[in-house]
């Protein structure tokens, strides 16, 4: 078995108390073997401040699996991080950026099962020169890298009662009819239908398309992007052989009863697809992302920054991210 490799995100929030109470957790949970890439004297820190009785070992990905029951196993990072929980700062933009890419470099070389990610806040990666929005396309950016294949990631949010997928996503609210295109709903669907099938083991998956607009447009009495970019995008789909189905009004896509009808809603913008996963299940729904030749999940909270070091960070999105990449891995048959 491979180890999954964990990601510290950013050090002055919650990651590093997540994944060590993670650790603490593993054997009530269940938990695969995995390694945190990170800093292990600020990681060492954090456990001693926080009252955490959690052995450490500097580490290869290959002696991972063989000292997890007994210790943390972390791969030490090239850039030090700086430990003032709370505050973010821009001299761990470094290796922030660096742990994500060597757990996607250890990944596509077989040397981990998949990618599991800590919170991490944008704008000290900004002001340190970052130029993508969010970890979702810096992902995207490092499968080319690797393979030198277009990727089109697309992120999913994962509970055990709902999955729901954005079309735009870190899209600002005005700007979202005008981005939104057939072309982008036929592409996100095909690839949420393939990863269904292929990593979910779902057979048949069952998409829910939302509509834009209220009440998915009446009919163009509130606006013409549900009859005239949704619902052709739905009949090539399901031309295709996809399940889709909509545009359905927002508003009565998530109730307990309607959920039972889908696998997975293909949401049209950031908060239609984020509120409603969230709701029903905050702590245990989990961020993956969908088109990747290696599986990444993360938990679907952010850094946290004010309760950081407070030891009250809660775990659970983190060991819901940890099973669920470790099941993905399985149906997969490998990292693939």
């Amino acid at each position: 078995m491979l180890p999954l490799a964990l990601s510290i995100g950013d050090p002055s929030g919650i990651g590093p108390e997540i994944i060590l109470k993670a650790w603490l957790e593993r054997r009530r949970h269940e938990l695969p073997p995995f390694y945190l890439l990170g800093d292990p004297a600020l990681v060492s820190a954090r456990a001693r401040s926080l009252g955490l009785d959690v052995p450490i070992a500097e580490t290869e990905p290959e002696q991972a699996v063989v000292g997890f029951a007994t210790h943390l196993p972390i791969s030490p990072l090239d850039n030090r991080l700086s430990d003032n929980p709370g505050h973010a700062e821009t001299v761990n933009a470094a290796g922030v950026i660096e742990a994500i890419s060597r757990a996607v470099d250890d990944t596509m070389q077989m040397r981990s099962a998949a990618v599991v990610t800590a919170p991490i806040a944008k704008k000290p990666l900004y002001d340190a020169g970052f130029r993508y929005p969010g970890h979702t396309e810096f992902l995207g950016h490092l499968a080319v890298e690797n393979t030198g294949a277009p990727a089109k990631p697309v992120m999913m949010l994962a509970g055990p009662e709902l999955r729901t997928i954005p079309v735009t996503v870190h899209e600002p609210l005005a700007t979202v009819p005008s981005t939104l295109t057939r072309e982008l709903v036929e592409e996100t669907a095909r690839i949420a239908a393939h990863d269904l099938r292929a990593r979910f083991g779902i057979a048949a998956p069952r998409l829910a398309i939302a509509g834009l607009n209220p009440h998915a447009g009446e009919g163009g009495a509130m606006g013409t992007e549900d009859n005239d970019i949704i619902a052709p995008a739905i009949q090539t789909l399901q031309a295709e052989g996809i399940d889709a189905f909509g545009p359905l009004p927002a508003d009565t896509m998530f109730h307990a009863r309607a959920r039972q009808g889908y696998d997975a809603a293909l949401c049209m913008y950031h908060d239609q697809a984020l509120i409603p996963v969230k709701t029903v299940a905050f702590d245990e729904t989990v961020n993956v992302t969908l088109g990747l030749p290696f599986i990444r999940t993360s938990p679907d909270h952010g850094t946290a920054f004010d309760i950081a070091s407070k030891g009250i960070a809660r775990a659970d999105s983190m060991i819901a991210a940890i099973r669920l990449a470790r099941e993905l891995a399985n149906n997969a048959g490998g990292v693939r």
